[in-house]
């Protein structure tokens, strides 16, 4: 480590880096290192919190210990990058290559990957706390996180907690949410093909133009001011069945479209 100075521009780090100094404890915060190459650079405990390193190339990088929090690393090359102990919270793996990483005691509670994502041979990525595709998220603590396009098709989330949670777009067909709390959770868009969500507790809820097609509703603890309005996919018997809520439920307004859950539901039946 050279100093203690503060970097202004990502040509500076890579000038440091080129001249063969390491970057340890080095404060990165938000720098924009986007596409740069950073192969083998030295990043033992730095601080790179909300920083850009989508397609940099960070091979056989050191990035031990390093405060990775709410980084984009979508499209970065991590192959045999050294990620022991590294806070990866909320960072975004969407597309990285991460074969033959070392993930020793990362921390990876809320990073998002996708079907582009590669993981080391092995590695238990669906059980790392990490969201995507067949994600096991049963009881994951995911209250107003921004999960906004992203892709949960297949996980397991029973008894997740999603209050308030932005999952506007989002794909998650086949998903279990069964006891899941989606309270004043964002839904619009979302893909719920085939979903299960008996139990949940969907009030306040905005599932306005989601595709509910094949959607399991058993036992709601309540839809109070879900706004169903413009629901694709949502089979006559269950919308009467949700319509058979307690009137007071149905009655309640969305917070912020003002509908109220029967208004929304009973519009369905006259959009077929």
């Amino acid at each position: 480590m050279i100093g203690k100075e503060t970097y202004k521009t990502p040509q500076e780090v890579l000038a440091v880096l080129k001249g063969g100094f390491a970057l340890t404890e080095e404060d990165l915060y938000q720098f924009n290192l986007s596409g740069l190459e950073l192969q083998r650079a030295n990043f033992h405990q730095a601080t790179l919190i909300r920083a850009n390193l989508s397609k940099a190339d960070l091979s056989a990088a050191d990035l031990s210990g390093a405060d990775l929090r709410a980084a984009d690393l979508c499209q970065a090359i991590l192959r045999d990058a050294n990620l022991e102990g590294a806070c990866l919270y909320r960072a975004d793996l969407s597309g990285a290559d991460l074969r033959g990483a070392i993930l020793t005691n990362t921390k990876l509670l809320g990073a998002r990957y996708d079907r582009q994502t590669l993981f080391p041979e092995g590695f238990n990525y669906k059980s790392s706390g990490a969201i995507g595709p067949n994600a096991y998220l049963n009881g994951a603590q995911l209250n107003t996180a921004n999960l906004r396009h992203a892709d949960l098709q297949g996980a397991s989330m029973l008894g997740a907690y999603l209050g308030g949670a932005d999952l506007t777009r989002a794909n998650l067909q086949g998903a279990r949410l069964t006891q899941a709390d989606l309270r004043k959770a964002w839904l619009p868009g979302v893909s719920l093909r085939n979903a299960r969500l008996n139990g949940a507790n969907l009030a306040g809820a905005d599932l306005r133009a989601a595709d509910l097609t094949g959607v399991e509703f058993e036992q709601l603890e309540s839809i109070a001011g879900a706004d169903f309005t413009h629901v694709q996919g949502l089979s006559e018997e269950m919308r009467s069945r949700l319509l058979s809520q307690p009137a007071q439920e149905l009655d309640t307004p969305h917070a912020l479209t003002r509908r109220t859950t029967r208004a929304s539901l009973e519009s369905i039946s006259m959009s077929h």
